[in-house]
């Protein structure tokens, strides 16, 4: 392979290196660090998450929550987790008053301390269309077939370049 399409083939590479790997890093490697990943799937909290933005909660503790935090918690015993903002805090009852930003009125049940999930720490508009479309078929399959086509196209040159000096020590003339 002649050095400046090696250079492309290098950058190009490496840039599709880099973009898997920090989408790993914000889908998945946040755990790492202790944040969860979740994708906002309703209106409720406009403008402050938009619908399809991935938002990232740490987990902690009610005592470290404080009225104005947007908190996930559990709503149901279907495990649905929600993020709405504290509006108020019932330590003595071990509560909290949530509502959404887009919404007219407070959430009609209070969220107990054990249902918290976290608080919100930060949130990347988009992503989490992205995440969730990645999570499911046929996401899942192009995702993966990806990754095998990224790590093939690493490979190639090496092989190619192997593959063109074995053949040339093949065809050299024997004295």
């Amino acid at each position: 392979m002649n050095t400046t399409i090696k250079t492309i083939w290098n950058f190009v590479t490496w840039f599709m290196v880099i973009c898997v790997a920090s989408l790993a890093i914000l889908l998945a490697g946040v755990r790492l660090v202790g944040l969860t990943p979740y994708t906002v799937l309703s209106g409720s909290m406009e403008p402050f998450f938009h619908v399809g933005a991935l938002i990232y909660v740490e987990n902690i503790s009610p005592e470290r929550v404080a009225v104005g935090d947007p908190i996930s918690f559990v709503l149901n015993d279907d495990l649905v987790v929600v993020t709405h903002r504290v509006v108020e805090i019932d330590e003595a009852n071990h509560f909290f008053i949530t509502k959404g930003d887009a919404n007219d009125s407070a959430d009609g049940a209070p969220v107990l301390f054990e249902n918290l999930v976290g608080k919100v720490m930060f949130s990347i508009p988009y992503l989490g269309y992205f995440s969730n479309w990645l999570m499911r078929p046929p996401g899942l399959y192009i995702g993966i077939t990806f990754a095998l086509f990224l790590f093939l196209f690493i490979l190639l040159p090496e092989l190619l370049d192997r593959a063109v000096s074995s053949g040339s020590k093949s065809k050299s003339p024997k004295l």
